[in-house]
């Protein structure tokens, strides 16, 4: 019975390389080709390997956080489309799956409260790995087999043999006429060294020679007046001229020294003639400083007199209300003509707010996917499966800004409240005093309530 071999198995480092070259030669469209020269391996299954762990584009390195809570949320919202959700999160679909159920088998330990070191997608001794193209080379043998040292020598002769037939052919025609050349020149030496000149036929050339003639020229009809002055004549060329440093022109670190030096004769001469301003110069002083003019203010607006008035006024009302508190009078009328005209005190002690406290926003989408993949039946009734705070708003989820909060904006200065600390007063409420008020209104109010008082 012949031998039946079936392609496939683990890749090994010497195939990998072969499949590397190929592809850098026949490109990613020719796969049978390529195939031709893995004699263990299929069309489909140099594909799967170039695409799912050679091409230099996939991302080996650890997964991200963002990379994990990305994942989660595509899982969730396309579930097993792994072809459509790969290219969002940059990486291979293999990829994507095997990290996808590594985040749910660590979801369940964490529910179960066990860790096991095991794993259990792990292959056992004598089993076959599914998806090899997905996995690292296996390193050669120092002894290889017969088969595969012929499949390398057959590959690197391949490989190295980048010319095509017409190429070849090419080759093969310069390669003749390079000796055809060299055997009529030796010919020509010896003819020479006997003494037998030989001219060198020149071929001569159909058409115009645009190096020698001018092509198609007509040459104009002699006229009345004499111009043989309007003839051009071409000047020598100036070889001097021609040198490297006159085709670079001046240097800038030249026209900077010879700026300095210009510099330094001018400030010579003017200290030989004009020292004072010579000496300004050089020590940074400029020669006409602009005086600073006199501090202007504008006159006060309220004078002495009537700071003394407004004090007055004040203690006038602080005795009318001492009294009015004495005799027992108690009243919203006192209370609204008599008020204080001492600044409030808003100075309320502010307490910072926690940071509210983050979520693990991978754990609980894990923990989602776990409760919706183990649900009952819904024939049995009951409530819905508890899951967590989740949303469908976009392709990526939304991420949770930890930030200090602002105290400024919630300070009793902005904030409205029923209290006495706002500033804005509510509707229902009399407002205070103004403090600048006029003198003479406040005086009238403190006389009549006095009056009042003595009436009763």
């Amino acid at each position: 019975m012949p031998r039946i071999m079936i392609k496939g198995g683990v890749w090994r480092n010497t195939e990998d390389e072969i499949l590397k070259a190929a592809v850098m030669k026949y490109g990613k469209n020719q796969w049978s080709r390529i195939a031709s020269l893995l004699h263990r391996k299929s069309a489909k299954q140099c594909k799967a390997r170039w695409y799912e762990w050679l091409d230099p584009s996939i991302k080996k390195t650890e997964w991200s956080r963002e990379e994990e809570e990305k994942l989660l949320h595509l899982a969730k919202l396309m579930p097993t489309q792994w072809r459509t959700i790969a290219p969002i999160i940059g990486r291979t679909a293999a990829q994507c799956l095997e990290h996808y159920e590594f985040l749910l088998d660590k979801a369940a330990q964490r529910d179960n409260e066990e860790e096991t070191t095991d794993d259990p997608r792990k292959l056992k001794p004598g089993e076959i790995d599914p998806n090899p193209e997905t996995k690292p080379a296996r390193p050669d043998p120092i002894d290889m087999d017969e088969d595969e040292l012929e499949m390398l020598s057959e590959a690197r002769a391949r490989l190295a043999n980048t010319q095509g037939k017409k190429a070849k052919r090419k080759a093969r025609e310069k390669q003749l006429e390079e000796a055809r050349r060299l055997a009529a020149l030796q010919k020509r030496r010896e003819l020479r060294a006997a003494g037998i000149e030989i001219q060198k036929k020149r071929k001569r050339k159909r058409g115009v020679d645009y190096n020698a003639e001018i092509p198609f020229e007509k040459k104009p009809a002699l006229g009345f007046y004499d111009t043989s002055e309007e003839n051009y004549q071409a000047l020598d060329a100036d070889f001097r001229k021609l040198r490297q440093q006159d085709l670079d022109g001046e240097l800038r670190s030249e026209k900077e020294g010879r700026d300095r030096k210009k510099d330094k004769q001018h400030l010579k001469r003017k200290k030989e003639s004009d020292l004072p301003s010579a000496i300004l110069q050089t020590s940074g002083v400029s020669e006409f400083t602009k005086k600073r003019s006199k501090l202007v203010l504008p006159a006060p607006q309220i004078s002495d007199a009537e700071l003394q008035e407004v004090v007055k006024v004040g203690q006038a009302s602080e005795i009318a209300r001492q009294t009015a508190e004495e005799s027992g009078i108690t009243n919203s009328a006192s209370s609204t003509l008599l008020s204080e005209y001492n600044v409030t005190n808003n100075s309320i002690a502010l307490r910072t707010p926690r940071t509210p406290a983050s979520q693990d926003r991978i754990l609980q989408e894990a923990q989602n996917l776990m409760a919706l993949t183990n649900v009952d039946t819904p024939l049995k009734g009951g409530l819905n499966t508890p899951l967590h705070e989740s949303d469908f708003s976009g392709v990526t989820p939304q991420r949770q800004v930890v930030q200090t909060p602002n105290t400024v904006l919630s300070t009793p200065f902005r904030t409205p409240s029923n209290g006495a600390e706002g500033l804005t007063p509510r509707s229902g409420t009399t407002p205070k005093p103004v403090i600048n008020s006029t003198p003479e209104i406040a005086f009238k109010n403190v006389k009549l309530l006095f009056n009042s008082c003595c009436n009763r």
